[in-house]
Protein backbone atom coordinates (compact mmCIF):
# COMPACT_ATOMS: atom_id res chain seq x y z
CA UNK A 1 0.00 0.00 0.00
CA UNK A 2 2.79 2.41 0.94
CA UNK A 3 4.70 1.67 -2.25
CA UNK A 4 1.56 2.23 -4.33
CA UNK A 5 0.86 5.54 -2.59
CA UNK A 6 4.49 6.63 -3.04
CA UNK A 7 4.38 5.75 -6.74
CA UNK A 8 1.18 7.74 -7.20
CA UNK A 9 2.46 10.79 -5.32
CA UNK A 10 5.85 10.71 -7.07
CA UNK A 11 4.24 10.40 -10.52
CA UNK A 12 3.36 14.11 -10.39
CA UNK A 13 6.74 15.24 -9.08
CA UNK A 14 8.07 15.98 -12.57
CA UNK A 15 5.95 19.16 -12.58
CA UNK A 16 7.70 20.54 -9.48
CA UNK A 17 11.12 18.93 -9.87
CA UNK A 18 12.83 22.16 -10.97
CA UNK A 19 11.46 24.13 -8.02
CA UNK A 20 11.53 21.96 -4.90
CA UNK A 21 13.31 18.85 -3.60
CA UNK A 22 11.42 15.54 -3.50
CA UNK A 23 11.17 15.51 0.30
CA UNK A 24 9.61 18.99 0.36
CA UNK A 25 7.21 17.96 -2.40
CA UNK A 26 6.15 14.85 -0.49
CA UNK A 27 5.73 16.89 2.69
CA UNK A 28 3.56 19.39 0.81
CA UNK A 29 1.37 16.64 -0.68
CA UNK A 30 1.01 14.67 2.56
CA UNK A 31 0.71 17.77 4.72
CA UNK A 32 -1.73 19.37 2.31
CA UNK A 33 -3.87 16.24 2.26
CA UNK A 34 -3.80 15.99 6.04
CA UNK A 35 -4.57 19.70 6.29
CA UNK A 36 -7.65 19.31 4.07
CA UNK A 37 -8.68 16.30 6.14
CA UNK A 38 -8.24 18.40 9.31
CA UNK A 39 -10.25 21.28 7.89
CA UNK A 40 -13.13 19.00 6.81
CA UNK A 41 -13.17 17.32 10.23
CA UNK A 42 -13.01 20.69 11.98
CA UNK A 43 -15.91 22.03 9.92
CA UNK A 44 -17.93 18.87 10.59
CA UNK A 45 -17.31 18.90 14.34
CA UNK A 46 -17.99 22.63 14.64
CA UNK A 47 -21.19 22.69 12.57
CA UNK A 48 -22.69 19.22 12.91
CA UNK A 49 -21.38 17.51 16.04
CA UNK A 50 -21.20 20.50 18.39
CA UNK A 51 -23.74 22.53 16.38
CA UNK A 52 -21.88 25.74 17.25
CA UNK A 53 -22.81 25.19 20.92
CA UNK A 54 -20.54 25.49 23.92
CA UNK A 55 -19.42 22.19 25.39
CA UNK A 56 -20.20 22.03 29.11
CA UNK A 57 -17.96 19.57 30.95
CA UNK A 58 -19.43 20.58 34.37
CA UNK A 59 -16.10 21.88 35.60
CA UNK A 60 -15.33 23.98 32.50
CA UNK A 61 -17.20 25.27 29.48
CA UNK A 62 -15.34 25.06 26.17
CA UNK A 63 -16.33 27.15 23.16
CA UNK A 64 -17.21 25.11 20.06
CA UNK A 65 -14.31 26.37 17.95
CA UNK A 66 -11.81 25.31 20.62
CA UNK A 67 -13.57 22.00 21.37
CA UNK A 68 -13.54 21.17 17.65
CA UNK A 69 -9.82 21.87 17.55
CA UNK A 70 -9.19 19.37 20.34
CA UNK A 71 -11.55 16.71 18.93
CA UNK A 72 -9.81 16.78 15.56
CA UNK A 73 -6.26 16.78 16.92
CA UNK A 74 -5.87 13.06 17.79
CA UNK A 75 -7.26 11.96 14.43
CA UNK A 76 -5.02 14.17 12.31
CA UNK A 77 -2.09 13.60 14.65
CA UNK A 78 -2.10 9.89 13.82
CA UNK A 79 -2.72 10.34 10.10
CA UNK A 80 0.00 13.02 9.94
CA UNK A 81 2.52 10.84 11.75
CA UNK A 82 1.90 7.86 9.47
CA UNK A 83 2.11 9.97 6.31
CA UNK A 84 5.33 11.63 7.46
CA UNK A 85 6.96 8.39 8.64
CA UNK A 86 6.14 6.27 5.60
CA UNK A 87 5.96 8.80 2.76
CA UNK A 88 7.88 11.99 3.50
CA UNK A 89 10.74 11.02 5.80
CA UNK A 90 11.42 7.41 4.77
CA UNK A 91 15.16 7.95 4.94
CA UNK A 92 15.17 8.68 8.68
CA UNK A 93 17.15 6.07 10.60
CA UNK A 94 15.62 6.87 13.99
CA UNK A 95 13.49 4.18 15.61
CA UNK A 96 9.72 4.47 15.24
CA UNK A 97 9.31 5.05 19.01
CA UNK A 98 11.72 7.98 18.98
CA UNK A 99 10.08 9.41 15.85
CA UNK A 100 6.64 9.09 17.46
CA UNK A 101 7.69 10.78 20.73
CA UNK A 102 9.44 13.60 18.89
CA UNK A 103 6.48 13.99 16.54
CA UNK A 104 4.21 14.13 19.59
CA UNK A 105 6.32 16.87 21.21
CA UNK A 106 6.30 18.98 18.03
CA UNK A 107 2.55 18.36 17.62
CA UNK A 108 1.82 19.54 21.16
CA UNK A 109 3.65 22.75 20.28
CA UNK A 110 1.58 23.02 17.09
CA UNK A 111 -1.72 22.50 18.93
CA UNK A 112 -0.75 25.15 21.50
CA UNK A 113 0.18 27.51 18.69
CA UNK A 114 -3.18 26.78 17.01
CA UNK A 115 -5.03 27.31 20.29
CA UNK A 116 -3.42 30.69 20.84
CA UNK A 117 -4.05 31.78 17.24
CA UNK A 118 -7.69 30.62 17.40
CA UNK A 119 -8.28 32.47 20.66
CA UNK A 120 -6.84 35.65 19.17
CA UNK A 121 -8.58 35.39 15.79
CA UNK A 122 -12.02 34.20 16.94
CA UNK A 123 -12.42 35.43 20.50
CA UNK A 124 -10.58 38.73 20.35
CA UNK A 125 -10.76 39.76 16.68
CA UNK A 126 -14.18 38.26 15.89
CA UNK A 127 -13.19 36.28 12.77
CA UNK A 128 -15.21 33.24 11.67
CA UNK A 129 -13.87 29.94 13.09
CA UNK A 130 -13.31 27.91 9.89
CA UNK A 131 -11.29 30.57 8.00
CA UNK A 132 -9.41 31.25 11.24
CA UNK A 133 -8.58 27.56 11.46
CA UNK A 134 -7.24 27.65 7.92
CA UNK A 135 -4.97 30.58 8.76
CA UNK A 136 -3.72 28.91 11.94
CA UNK A 137 -3.00 25.78 9.94
CA UNK A 138 -0.68 27.71 7.62
CA UNK A 139 1.24 29.01 10.63
CA UNK A 140 1.36 25.52 12.16
CA UNK A 141 2.54 23.92 8.91
CA UNK A 142 5.57 26.20 8.70
CA UNK A 143 6.41 25.55 12.36
CA UNK A 144 5.86 21.79 11.97
CA UNK A 145 7.87 21.34 8.77
CA UNK A 146 10.90 23.05 10.23
CA UNK A 147 10.83 20.95 13.40
CA UNK A 148 9.67 17.65 11.87
CA UNK A 149 12.39 17.62 9.21
CA UNK A 150 15.19 18.50 11.63
CA UNK A 151 14.01 16.95 14.91
CA UNK A 152 11.30 14.30 14.63
CA UNK A 153 12.50 12.53 11.51
CA UNK A 154 16.12 13.62 11.42
CA UNK A 155 19.07 11.27 11.16
CA UNK A 156 21.33 10.05 13.94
Amino acid sequence: MIKLLNTFIDSFYFIFKRFIPLKTYRYAICGGGNMLFDLMLYFSFFHFVLRKQDMDLYFIVISPHIASLFFVFPITFISGFLLNKFITFQDSNLSGKIQFMRYFIVSIGAILLSYICMKILVDFMGFYPTPSRLLTMVISVIYSYLLQSRFSFGKV
